[in-house]
């Protein structure tokens, strides 16, 4: 044994057990200067021989393959909020990449405090044509979130009729621009309760299915305003804050039963929720610019491009959805809890 470990150990103990037994490094004794010797140091990393325990084959994402993070042949999915906008898009590329598509929608008006127009039954079935489109099967559900006893009912009629539900998205929300000051006591509860309470229901009437069968995936939509403070915004940042605790709280409550839980956190996409006056002039506002009373969307695009990293005024729904296509995906399956931000470079700004 090397004798810069200064150990007195028995000849026939090895190396680990002699540093062992010297707390890993020397006795400090007198040098020929009759100062106290320096103690030499374990090294930092000893390795460790194998064999090393594989993990389950449900428990990794497996070797690598071409496409893998966008396969998703044989899987059924379903989205909430489809109608239109980023729930349409992410159906959609669900269906381009293999997927079966079961899509819910209110389709019709929500709440006073909502901004955008409602969405519309003939919205919802031209989402259900695009995916038949690519030879996939789907079908429109015409549900209330905020009733979970309607959520629960569709549940029991998509597993029946297609035999098991691997990926649920919850995407359905309503925003509203109020000041606090200002604010109707129907402004604050419209969107808590369909925005929080409503993801909350999918969630809570889909995962016993997935949990039974020992898999699935949740995706869950926040926001960037779920991060941030927004000026005449404050219910709509707290609903999607909230839905960060919950997503948080599922992935825990539900890794046992080899469920993920994600979220994906847009930045400002070109949807019904933007494409409205009170949006844009929020928008000019937060860009520091003059806001007229009236903004085109040319002028808020202008206004808001030179402040996001990547140089765009918003992005597209279906710049979105990939990252929608990846969580589902069998590479995604060691992330869990994750907040997956989609938004031009705008996550760089916020701690």
């Amino acid at each position: 044994m090397s004798n810069k470990y200064h150990t007195h150990a028995p000849a026939s103990l090895g190396r680990r057990s002699a540093l062992a037994l010297s707390g890993g490094v020397a006795a400090i004794g007198l040098a020929a200067t009759g100062r106290p010797a320096v103690a030499a140091k374990r090294p930092v990393a000893e390795p460790v021989n194998g064999p090393y325990p594989p993990p389950p084959t449900n428990k990794t994402a497996g070797p690598i393959k071409p496409g893998r993070g966008t396969i998703l042949t044989g899987k059924i999915a379903v989205v909430t909020g489809a109608a239109r906008g980023i729930g349409r898009a992410i159906a959609i590329e669900y269906a381009a990449n293999g997927a079966d598509v079961i899509v819910l929608d209110i389709a019709g008006p929500v709440s006073p405090t909502a901004d955008a127009a409602p969405a519309t039954k003939a919205e919802l079935d031209e989402t259900v044509a695009q995916i038949h489109a690519y030879g996939r099967r789907g079908e429109a559900i015409v549900a209330d979130i905020r009733k979970i006893r309607e959520l629960r009912a569709a549940a029991e009629h998509i597993e029946k009729t297609y035999g098991k539900i691997d990926c649920v998205v919850a995407n359905a929300a309503i925003q509203g621009w109020k000041s606090l000051l200002e604010m109707d006591d129907g402004d604050w509860e419209d969107q808590i309760q369909n925005n929080l309470t409503g993801t909350a229901n999918t969630v809570r009437a889909f995962a016993p299915k997935m949990a039974a069968r020992k898999y699935g995936r949740l995706i869950l939509l926040s926001s960037m305003q779920g991060r941030m403070g927004t000026m005449s915004g404050a219910a709509y940042s707290a609903s999607k804050w909230g839905i960060l605790g919950l997503m948080k709280s599922a992935a825990l409550e539900l890794g046992q039963y080899n469920i993920t839980c994600n979220a994906i956190l847009p930045g400002l996409v070109g949807t019904a929720l933007t494409y409205n006056e009170q949006r844009f002039r929020a928008a000019m506002a937060q860009s520091n610019k003059p806001v007229p009373l009236f903004p085109t969307a040319q002028e808020a695009w202008d206004a808001r491009a030179p402040t996001v990293p990547l140089g765009v005024g918003w992005l597209q729904p279906e710049d979105i959805s990939p990252m929608a296509v990846f969580l589902a995906s069998d590479a995604a399956a060691l992330v869990t809890g994750a907040e997956m931000a989609v938004t031009g470079g705008d996550a760089a700004k916020v701690s």
